[in-house]
């Protein structure tokens, strides 16, 4: 019977439609708190992004966890304790072989002594019977006199005469095994294609080692090996991809190595010293001399002391130890993609990711992902929304427009999400465009005639039979809404507290918008934008997006920016200027003879110095509106109530969340006159 599993929708499964619109809005997001469009980019490649369908493309960090996974995964898993356990088994089923098989050789010769049987006399077979049963008295006490260790055990072995066929064939098989061991610790590659670890194929391996000593030698001394020949005489010892250059055979070897000593590194201090021993005590002294100068060499002119790393095992199944180096050689590669994948996420291409590596490792659809990644970048280029300027990337215009539009539709989709009675928003953008009131028409009023209140005030004031008469005082008009021209300089708080207490994105993201509306909905408006901290300063519109808190800098100088703010709007024409000012706090600094003073909390010179600037404001006709944020109801609202009573302006008690809908609300309400 079929068996069918379900689970939450999450967003896994199906591809992540790579919208150049839907990427602009996560960058847009990005862009609100760091104001760097670079790192923007790198945020969604380290933490992906969402299209609007739920599908999830994920980023850097999520791949790495995966792979983080994959590897605790074999860490879990595998017991290395059980390669010597194994050896030991192997060990324990040969002795007791060897043990069985000399109590069947005694029965056997015991047997036949009694019977008298055979070709030999009974004198002959008691000689033969005593001759074996001194063979396995000298044997059982040699295998009762075995060293502790199994590496002693292994040596000791190699000089015992088996009387048991079988358990000398299982030895020779658990020598050969463990010498090609001994040389896997130095290169898997130069044991793979050996069948057998006699004496002439352990020769056979000795002169590789020692030409290869020979290469490694003369390239130390700055002379050029001859590598080619050195392929041509021993190439059959690599396989089928044998190294193309002396370069990559260092590389392999070395990588091979620490393998090993990965391995050996991971295990626990007795086994490590018990597999050690065993593993020196298969080859011989000449063969172990160049393995030794083998390995000096190869530190010498590729030092992998970062390769080798241990690994906590926690897991009981069993593993051999050839399968161990090749579980050494997948946690390596694991460790070198992880240290690619890190690194990525501070380099804009990806480029550092082996793809090839990552498609053995990961699969063909996390290689696409990363594809996608990689792409973002690209995607917004074409489409036309940011480019690359000056060794970074940059906004385009359109790109900026975008940005404010997203961010005023953001605003106005909340207000629409507000319950009855919040906010009245009408979004017509020109001047005398009608609304939904009506009015009896005056001389000079648009002729915007409602017709069906026209006809039924003539038919009130006249009743009867058609046909119907009008007069001047039945036309009913539409009445419409007349657009002031304004100038605004909006001044935003940039010291530290406001990304410290969630302010700032907001604060700024309003200001997006709001520059957005101007230039969509209000062209004939100007808007400027003062930053202040310690100091104020003018910010363009073009760097309006790349705008950011002043990280290291406390203090907030209201003064300044209220200074440079009357300075701006002097230069404008017309009646209706204001500045919106938003901030989370009080004033804790002031200029005074062209020297700055600092102090929290603040001092009574600096609020009076602060105020004088307000009725200086005052005095030319500017409007101050405040829009004070989370804290500043405590800290700053006294001053802010000052300020208010002295230049009649409004004061705004929000939080973060409503800032928008607040403001861009109470700038287009002061937009309109109604005729």
């Amino acid at each position: 019977m079929s068996r069918y599993r379900y689970s939450e929708w999450d967003g896994s499964q199906e591809l992540f439609d790579s919208n150049a619109d839907e990427i602009m809005d996560e960058l847009g997001r990005n862009l609100m708190s760091y104001g760097d469009v670079s790192y923007a980019l790198r945020l969604m490649q380290r933490g992906g992004i969402k299209d609007s369908q739920g599908r999830r493309l994920p980023g850097i960090q999520e791949l790495l966890q995966r792979l983080r996974q994959k590897k605790q995964s074999q860490l879990d898993k595998y017991n290395l304790g059980s390669m010597t356990d194994e050896i030991r088994q192997k060990l324990d089923d040969i002795l007791q072989a060897e043990h069985q098989g000399i109590q069947r050789r005694l029965d056997e010769a015991r047997q036949k002594a009694e019977a008298g049987a055979g070709e030999l006399s009974p004198e002959m077979q008691q000689k033969l019977l005593k001759t074996i049963e001194d063979m396995a008295a000298q044997n059982l006490k040699k295998l009762d006199e075995l060293p502790p260790d199994i590496g002693g055990q292994m040596r000791a072995l190699a000089e015992y005469d088996f009387m048991d066929d079988a358990a000398r064939s299982q030895f020779q098989e658990l020598m050969d095994m463990l010498k090609k061991h001994a040389m896997e610790s130095y290169g898997r590659d130069l044991v793979e294609k050996l069948k057998d670890m006699d004496a002439t194929t352990m020769a056979g391996v000795r002169h590789l080692v020692e030409a290869m000593n020979q290469m490694l030698e003369q390239r130390l001394r700055g002379e050029q090996p001859d590598f080619d020949k050195f392929m041509e005489q021993f190439g059959d010892y690599f396989g089928p991809q044998p190294p193309q250059n002396l370069d990559e055979l260092i590389e392999r070897l070395q990588n091979q190595r620490a393998q090993a000593q990965s391995l050996m590194e991971s295990l626990s201090a007795e086994d490590r010293k018990a597999l050690e021993n065993l593993l020196q005590s298969m080859l011989d002294q000449g063969t172990q001399q160049e393995l030794a100068k083998l390995a000096a060499n190869l530190e010498a002119l590729y030092p992998n002391d970062k390769l080798q790393k241990r690994y906590p095992f926690s897991g009981k199944e069993p593993i051999s130890y050839t399968e161990a180096l090749k579980l050494m050689e997948l946690l390596q590669k694991l460790d070198k993609l992880e240290t690619q994948l890190k690194d990525s996420q501070y380099n804009r291409s990806l480029d550092t990711v082996d793809e090839q590596l990552l498609k053995e490792l990961m699969g063909n659809e996390t290689a696409e992902e990363l594809e996608r990644l990689r792409n973002l970048s690209k995607i917004l280029e074409d489409a036309g929304y940011i480019r690359w300027k000056d060794n970074r990337y940059e906004l385009t215009p359109r790109g900026m427009r975008k940005i404010g539009q997203k961010a005023l539709e953001d605003i106005f989709a909340q207000l629409r999400k507000d319950r009855a009675g919040g906010h009245n928003l009408n979004l017509r953008g020109s001047g005398g465009e009608r609304i939904d009131e009506t009015k009896q028409y005056e001389p000079g009023d648009d002729f915007q005639i409602h017709l069906q209140k026209t006809i039924m005030n003539s038919i009130y004031r006249q009743p009867g039979t058609p046909p119907v008469r009008l007069s001047t005082e039945d036309f009913e008009v539409f009445r419409t809404e007349e657009l002031t021209r304004s100038a605004t300089v909006l001044m935003l708080d940039l010291s530290l507290s406001m990304p410290m207490r969630g302010n700032f994105e907001a604060a700024k993201r309003v200001i997006v918008a709001l520059d957005g509306l101007i230039r969509s909905q209000y062209p004939k408006d100007s808007l400027h934008i003062v930053g202040f901290s310690s100091y104020g300063r003018r910010i363009k519109k073009e760097d309006l997006f790349y705008m950011s808190w002043d990280e290291f800098d406390p203090y907030t100088n209201m003064q300044h920016g209220l200074y440079i703010a009357r300075k701006l709007l002097a230069k404008e024409r017309g009646t209706n200027k204001q500045i919106i000012l938003i901030s989370d706090g009080e004033p804790t600094a002031h200029i005074e003879g062209g020297t700055t003073f600092f102090q929290y909390p603040p001092s009574l010179r600096t609020i009076q110095f602060t105020l004088r600037e307000v009725r200086n404001c005052t005095q030319k006709g500017i409007v101050i509106n405040t829009f004070m944020l989370e804290s500043g109801r405590v800290l700053g609202g006294s001053f802010v109530t000052q300020m208010a009573r002295i230049n009649k302006g409004r004061v705004f008690f929000t939080n973060a969340d409503s800032l928008g809908q607040y403001l861009l609300v109470d700038y287009i309400s002061n937009k309109k006159r109604r005729i």
